[in-house]
Formats: C-alpha cells, structure tokens, sequence
C-alpha cells in the first residue's frame, strides 16, 4: 500500500503492508529534486519502484539503516544504471547484506520484511550534498541507532529528520535504543532554523522548533525521575508500572523487544539486544 502526497518540492511516499485490508507501522520515503531520502520497506519496494517509474531518481540518500527505511535501495540500485546510494559509514555493511549482518524479529519480518542488497557510499558528518537546486547537509545524529543521520536544507529551511523526531511522547523504545544519544541529537537539530521538518513517519511538522523542545524536555524529566527512583534502589519493572503507564500491545506481539522496560533500561544505560 503506497500514498503520495506533495509539498512544495518534495514528494512524499507513505508506505505500509496490506494485512486484510488494514495497514499498519507506516514508513515514509521522500523525492526531492531526484534525490530519495530513504526507500521505504522491502514489502512496499515493488509499488515504491512503480510510482518512481516516470522520475528522475539520482541518488538514495539513506537516515539509517533500519529495514523500513533501505527496503527498495536494491530494486532501485538495479534497475537504474550508476545510482548512487550515500548513508554513514556504519550502514554500509547492513546495506551490502542485510540477512547477514541485521538480526530482525518475526513482528520485524512480517511487517517489513528482508531488504535486498545494495551498494552504498559513505558520507561524514557535516558533508554537503548538493542536488541540481539545493544544498543538504548532513548531521550525524546517532540514538534511534548508531548510524543515523539528518539532512538540513538551509536555503528552504527543510529537514529530514528519519526515526530521529516523530512526535509524540515515548512511552517505549526498542532493544539497542540509546535514548542520551537520542536527547542529545534532538538538542543538534532543534538548534537548526528548520521550517518544516519532514520525519520517517507522522505528519509532516511546519515551523518543528517547539515541538522539538518539547520532546527534549519531555525525555529530560522523564529520564530524571528515572535515575531518582533508581538512585533509591527502585528496579527497572516498578519504575516502569509507576513512569510509564499500562501495558501496551505493541509489548505483546514484539515479545518484549519494543517496550516500556526497554525505556526505562535505556535511561539506565542497559537497554542491549540482551
């Protein structure tokens, strides 16, 4: 299932797999002047590669290396001669072998699925990509992952923020989430003049500065009075009844692996695949 809507210059692709007619756990790609941002999951690569057929696509630029954001890296790397695929240095071999070096769960597998390989570039932090009208420049901005990066557009005030910022209030994280990296790499980017942050899923935000520093101070004191009842000898599952409210489905068909324990566990510094 793909949506498409525009926005002044940048093309969006909402993405999801059909389970009997219901779609859930979207993930969004954008176009910009022949440049994707991300390409969605393997489960949705065929209609994503479908709805690119008329469009001048140059290069993938790639968030991070998560399987809902590379899925159609491959399809595309094959079917266009000399495309280039940049993303962190980090990335590079999950790109290359995606069965091979990333683990996915069943709930993982069955909503996005195994992407196919493809060949991708490095590019460093603070590096600037430039597109035939606009200048992007990347922000390493590591937490949601290792190998997470932003794009910021400073002519047009945009930018592409993948799983870093989607809004909301955490009330669970997944295993291997570093949420201090996380808080910090909101704090990088909320210091950017953005006027209109495009994320890795939820809407599409105007004018993003207070939601940003929202969120930062949301994850802040959470995470104050997770180290507080923590310095009292709390462990992590009474903190977790007392911060974070009741059980949530996503716990049940994750087995665990996205959670409100795996919160709190990052606060604590003990968030791994373990």
């Amino acid at each position: 299932m793909l949506k498409i809507n525009h926005f002044d210059g940048v093309t969006r692709f909402d993405m999801a797999r059909d389970f009997a007619g219901r779609r859930r756990y979207w993930t969004a790609a954008y176009l910009v002047d022949g440049m994707m941002v991300d390409t969605g999951c393997a489960h949705s690569a065929p209609d994503l590669v479908n709805a690119l057929s008329g469009e001048t696509v140059v290069r993938i630029v790639n968030t991070h290396s998560h399987e809902d954001h590379i899925g159609a890296n491959g399809h595309l790397q094959h079917q266009r001669d000399g495309l280039e695929i940049l993303a962190h240095p980090l990335a590079l071999p999950i790109l290359a072998d995606p069965r091979g070096k990333q683990s996915l769960q069943f709930y993982r597998r069955m909503f996005w699925g195994w992407p196919e390989p493809s060949l991708g570039q490095p590019v460093a932090d603070q590096a600037l990509i430039k597109t035939e009208h606009y200048c992007f420049r990347v922000v390493y901005t590591p937490g949601h992952s290792p190998d997470h990066l932003c794009l910021y557009e400073s002519e047009q005030g945009c930018l592409f923020t993948g799983d870093l910022f989607v809004g909301g209030r955490d009330r669970a994280t997944r295993a291997d989430y570093d949420i201090w990296q996380i808080i910090a790499s909101l704090k990088q980017i909320a210091m950017l003049p953005a006027v209109k942050l495009f994320p890795g899923s939820a809407q599409v935000r105007e004018n993003p500065k207070r939601e940003l520093d929202a969120k930062i101070s949301y994850l802040e004191d959470l995470g104050e009075q997770v180290l507080e009842f923590h310095q009292q000898g709390w462990e992590a599952q009474e903190i977790v009844r007392t911060l974070c409210g009741g059980p949530m489905l996503v716990e049940l068909f994750t087995l665990g692996h996205f959670s409100r324990r795996r919160l709190i566990l990052s606060y604590l510094g003990k968030n791994d695949e373990n």
